[in-house]
């Protein structure tokens, strides 16, 4: 009970440092656009490029900057790692035109973001559920049988409208939303990617910084272990706290990078 207790007063606390940042953040609207649109800019290359690291993509920041900025083809790496990088891109565009209309987050959502992650790379199975059982590498964790996979997204996705009818704080809908989608793993790749786009289309949508979770592997690895945390032990904590500790961190260098431009 003491350790629940300790717990809860806890992740509290962690959530109140949270919003006073967006406070902080708030107080600093309207944001000045010329330095806004540079920061945007370069935090967006940075994301597609540290997202794809977690998947194994081998470009470099300035190898993606190069691919996406300027179209560039880079000797020694595939057509896929360029695809990826140029799909990822295009995908943050669009969970920025969704956070910013009043369009719901619904099963096409999170369908059309996957369609974008795979597009060119795997046509058959782009924005569309796995046919076949699957085995994540190294985990524990076996993802549901394909007949099950509408079933429990719609579950996901009803929780996820309860959870906004609770009044939960967002940051901890955006990690369900994330955590939730990966252990149901509905397609035969792009999952990770598009779990953190929905994750972060969540955070945008309430004007939150959306998060960027490292590829390195150290960093990767401790994402991974509080995944598996939460889809082999049921604890999902440790992956809650993992993104709300990234959106301080997140919040912090966003207001450091805005207060510098001014």
């Amino acid at each position: 009970m003491k350790e629940s207790m300790l717990k809860a007063e806890k992740h509290h606390t962690i959530l109140e440092k949270i919003d006073e940042l967006k406070t902080r953040l708030d107080s600093l609207r309207p944001l000045p656009q010329e330095a806004l649109t540079k920061i945007r800019e370069a935090l967006d290359i940075e994301y597609t490029y540290e997202s794809n690291r977690i998947e194994g993509n081998t470009l470099t920041l300035m190898e993606t900057a190069l691919v996406v900025e300027e179209g560039l083809t880079i000797s020694g790496k595939s057509m896929r790692e360029h695809l990826e990088a140029i799909n990822h891109q295009e995908a943050i565009a669009y969970i920025k035109d969704i956070a910013k209309s009043e369009e719901p987050i619904t099963e096409r959502t999170i369908l059309q973001i996957h369609a974008l992650i795979l597009r060119g790379i795997n046509r058959e199975n782009a924005g569309c559920y796995r046919t076949v059982p699957v085995l994540i590498a190294g985990s524990r964790h076996v993802p549901p049988q394909p007949y099950l996979i509408r079933k429990q997204m719609e579950d996901f996705l009803l929780r996820f409208q309860e959870m906004e009818a609770e009044g939960i704080h967002p940051i901890d809908i955006a990690a369900y939303l994330h955590d939730e989608l990966v252990r149901i793993h509905p397609f035969i790749d792009g999952n990770g990617r598009t779990s953190r786009l929905l994750m972060n289309l969540y955070l945008l949508r309430h004007d939150y910084v959306f998060i960027i979770l490292k590829g390195d592997a150290e960093s990767k690895l401790a994402y991974y272990k509080a995944l598996e945390a939460s889809h082999v032990d049921k604890d999902p904590e440790p992956f809650r706290l993992l993104v709300e500790e990234k959106e301080i961190e997140a919040l912090q260098r966003y207001i450091e990078l805005i207060e510098e431009k001014e």
